[in-house]
């Protein structure tokens, strides 16, 4: 997952969305009884304990963002990802099974068409049927430890994950509250609500919808400042817990089908090996410059450590810095006589969905702001324009 958000970082800052339903069996004993009242850090509790390993259900996702509607031009962007405009608006609706760890599917109903990411155990498959093509993922042999089956490239937020990356930031700048409880998908929920602590982001709150029973998250909605309907939403419409059919996690490539290879380099096993390798690439740096003076050396390691990501600010106002493509890509060579930005705007879609700015062009949106510099260089927050164009502007 996290290799597909990097890749469209310029304009997926932030995705969502899902209607309310209910499938007989799925409710708890008494659904609609209260609920004993709890504290936010016991709901908080009930997310992090939570045991509920296998499930099936639907998922609809939906976000009104005020982008403009862009027509579609052209195919999607292969299998695993939809266009990046289709991603940014309109709805989603996702088929979810879960069997433990290592045990997922997840299939996308677009228009027409169908996006599949099943995964069983180090198996990883992604289809899309638009163009009848398909990619093989060997997952590094560790992946069933440290990943969630759910936790899976298909173009479409799962309420877990989500919530999962909201409350892992949690901090000061926050305030936490319950409010009045809730129903998805036919189960009472507690109403976890975040709220910043900020009068510049552009996010008003997040209301995550939990599980009564189990602490399971239901459904995210965030809502912008000074709107009382929901950006950006994701929820199950239809749950049932216990395990989905088996039979659910196979996959093979329909007859036709153009398959793909790839696999995944294993993460380091701890902080030595990345201190190695950051010592290995010092030293490779150093042998290059030879007799050279010092402050060339100096220039060499800045050059090594600009190729990372940086941030300015804090919590809600935080803003990611994204540097430009490197002209020396072997992807960028043929694109060598073009701006960077311009290079950044390769999706049509995505050429529609900006407007010039001071300094480059942006895609404005009610919870997030993204500028793509003249120099190449992105940058990302849920905070006005202007502060990524002075963010830009100090580098």
């Amino acid at each position: 997952m996290t290799a597909i958000w990097l890749r469209w970082t310029p304009a997926v800052a932030v995705p969502a969305v899902i209607a309310a339903g209910v499938l007989a069996g799925s409710l708890p004993a008494s659904a609609r009884d209260p609920l004993p009242e709890k504290t936010p850090a016991q709901v908080l509790a009930m997310i992090g304990q939570h045991q509920t390993k296998s499930f099936s259900g639907t998922v609809e996702q939906s976000s009104e963002l005020g982008l403009p509607d862009v027509p579609q031009v052209g195919p999607t962007s292969g299998a695993g990802t939809g266009s990046l405009a289709e991603l940014l608006t309109g709805p989603h609706t996702a088929r979810v099974y879960v069997d433990g760890p290592s045990k997922a599917r997840i299939q996308v109903m677009d228009r027409m068409a169908e996006r599949d990411a099943v995964r069983q155990g180090n198996e990883l498959w992604l289809y899309n049927s638009k163009d009848n093509t398909a990619t093989h993922v060997t997952l590094p042999a560790n992946a069933s430890k440290e990943s969630r089956s759910h936790d899976m490239p298909a173009g479409v937020a799962t309420p877990e994950e989500l919530a999962t990356k909201m409350l892992d930031k949690l901090d000061g700048s926050t305030e936490v509250s319950v409010a009045e409880t809730t129903e998805v998908a036919g189960r009472t929920a507690y109403n976890l609500v975040l709220t910043p602590r900020s009068d510049v982001t552009l996010v008003g709150s997040v209301a995550v919808a939990v599980d009564g029973e189990n602490g399971m998250p239901l459904s995210v909605e965030v809502r912008a400042r000074g709107q009382q309907e929901p950006a950006f939403r994701t929820a199950f419409s239809t749950l049932t817990l216990g395990a989905p059919d088996a039979s659910l996690f196979n996959f093979s490539p329909p007859p036709g089908a153009s398959v793909k290879e790839l696999a995944v380099p294993a993460k380091p096993s701890g902080t030595k090996d990345l201190a190695d390798r950051n010592r290995t690439h010092r030293n490779h740096a150093d042998k290059d410059l030879g007799s050279k003076d010092p402050a060339d050396k100096h220039s060499a390691h800045k050059d090594l450590r600009g190729h990372a990501p940086t941030v300015t600010g804090s919590g809600w106002e935080r803003i990611i810095g994204i540097p430009a493509p490197s002209s020396s890509a072997p992807s960028a060579s043929p694109e060598s006589g073009k701006q960077p930005v311009d290079r950044l705007l390769n999706d049509p879609l995505l050429r529609q969905a900006t407007v010039t700015v001071e300094g480059g062009r942006a895609i404005s949106t009610s919870l997030v702001n993204v500028l793509l510099a003249d120099d190449g260089r992105t940058f990302v927050g849920s905070v006005p324009l202007e502060r990524l164009q002075a963010a830009a502007a100090a580098r």
